[in-house]
């Protein structure tokens, strides 16, 4: 999961991995990926549910195999509801009814990820949450460590209409993950390199499932042909009902790779934020997992994403002629990679000439934001350290600003006009960490003047 802000009075009572327990909640955790803590045994937590629309999620993990107990208080005034889940699956206990305060036990829960959704039946206001469990708490924001046996259990029936297309054995191959890592492609050709010699060593024979709302399962017998992985699984997922279906959501909980391909990541968005899917895909992530895309499926993997969603695709020539041009649509909160903090993503990047709408988008996230964009052909691999490093045919470019960079107009309804931006160039076998900015490569300066026809500055920003 993203690392998760700990605002607020933090406990000084240190949890049993030596991570301060939570005591107040921190806004946004409003899906199980971005989950508020770790909750320790015990130990009270403040929390508030401000809106109809709001909802709060909580994690901790517990040491040994015990009862879990949960009790949450709340103003007169309002009727909220608690509900308990494992690192998988559906809730495995609840409180719902109109009792104050709300409490539950669930009886001899295995050991491991546990996470506490709380609700609103009625009303809003703050209220307390109290678990009490076995062990200390706390996996803070390490990944989750892949169980010998995976504990995902049988896969689950295939709901009427979902397309899923199997190739390779139907049960879960566990293997042992150390670390994540992301695979960024720009689209066009895949590049065969980057599953070989990337993916294959990182998932050791383990399962992959491809996500799409759309398109065939031509990439089964491609993907395993290059990673010898145990099964590829493809999954047309075009509603929210399937994004939500406990088969979709074991089939990505239990692979070790998971791939989405080309086709409308505004789709994506629309059937899958907010599910089981966006979930799932965080699970993957966190147990060590790889998550990686292709055009649009490159596109959703940052913080935030180029989001059309049904309006021309945003063109840079029209684009810096307005700030707020009607084609640059950003949207947010769907996956929360730590490795791609602060960073929107953009692919068929050179081909297309898509310099001048990046350089938009960086401008739209504001100086600590970074643009990380894709030629076709070509592919961007991120271990956990935030080492990337380039395959393929062509470049990978890296926008981002500095205290020279000069937002000179960026007001709607006026041509975009900044100064100084910095812009990496990445060839193939060259790499530039995301974490901390570091690379060999020199970069050059690029500024945008959406009054002029000829807005680059170098006129050949490539």
């Amino acid at each position: 999961m993203k690392a998760l802000s700990l605002l607020g009075v933090v406990a000084l009572l240190l949890c049993g991995n030596a991570q301060a327990c939570l005591q107040q909640e921190s806004e946004s955790n409003n899906n199980e990926s971005a989950a508020d803590g770790p909750l320790c045994s015990g130990t009270t937590v403040q929390a508030a549910i401000g809106s109809r629309t709001d909802q709060d999620w909580f994690y901790f993990d517990t040491a040994a195999s015990g009862d879990i107990s949960v009790s949450l208080s709340h103003g007169n005034n309002a009727d909220f509801d608690w509900f308990l889940y494992r690192a998988s699956g559906s809730y495995i206990a609840s409180g719902q009814s109109s009792a104050n305060p709300e409490t539950g036990t669930y009886v001899a829960s295995p050991a491991g990820r546990h996470f506490i959704k709380v609700t609103r039946y009625s009303g809003t206001g703050n209220y307390q949450l109290t678990v009490n469990f076995a062990g200390g708490s706390g996996g803070g924001t390490d990944p989750e460590p892949e169980p010998e046996n995976c504990n995902y259990g049988p896969r689950p029936a295939k709901p009427g209409g979902l397309s899923a297309t199997l190739l390779g054995g139907s049960s879960d191959v566990c293997v042992s993950l150390t670390s994540p890592a992301l695979l960024l492609m720009g689209g066009g050709a895949d590049v065969d390199a980057a599953f070989a010699n990337r993916i294959a060593p990182h998932i050791r024979g383990g399962n992959i499932v491809v996500l799409r709302t759309s398109g065939t399962a031509a990439y089964n017998d491609y993907l395993q042909g290059l990673t010898n992985a145990a099964s590829v699984e493809t999954l047309i997922v075009n509603t929210r009902t399937k994004a939500n279906s406990d088969y979709v959501d074991w089939a990505i909980r239990s692979a070790e790779f998971v791939f989405i391909a080309g086709g409308d990541q505004s789709d994506y968005l629309n059937q899958w934020q907010g599910t089981k899917v966006q979930d799932a895909l965080m699970h993957v992530y966190n147990k060590g997992g790889a998550v990686g895309g292709t055009s649009a499926g490159n596109h959703v993997l940052g913080e935030f994403i180029y989001d059309p969603d049904g309006v021309p695709g945003a063109i840079s020539s029209e684009a810096v002629t307005d700030f707020c041009h009607q084609t640059v649509n950003i949207s947010s909160n769907f996956l929360a990679l730590p490795l791609l903090d602060g960073i929107i993503t953009d692919t068929h990047f050179k081909q297309r000439d898509r310099m001048g709408r990046s350089a938009v988008f960086q401008a739209k996230l504001g100086s600590s934001g970074r643009v990380v964009a894709v030629s076709e052909a070509t592919s961007l691999f991120v271990t956990a350290n935030g080492n990337a490093v380039v395959d393929g045919s062509h470049e990978v470019y890296v926008l981002r600003a500095d205290s020279q960079t000069h937002y000179q107009q960026i007001s709607c309804g006026q041509p975009v006009i900044i100064n100084n931006l910095l812009r990496y160039k990445l060839l193939p076998g060259q790499s530039y960490n995301l974490l901390n900015n570091s690379t060999a490569v020199s970069p050059t300066r690029l500024s945008i003047d959406g009054r002029s026809g000829s807005f680059y500055s170098p006129t050949n920003p490539y």
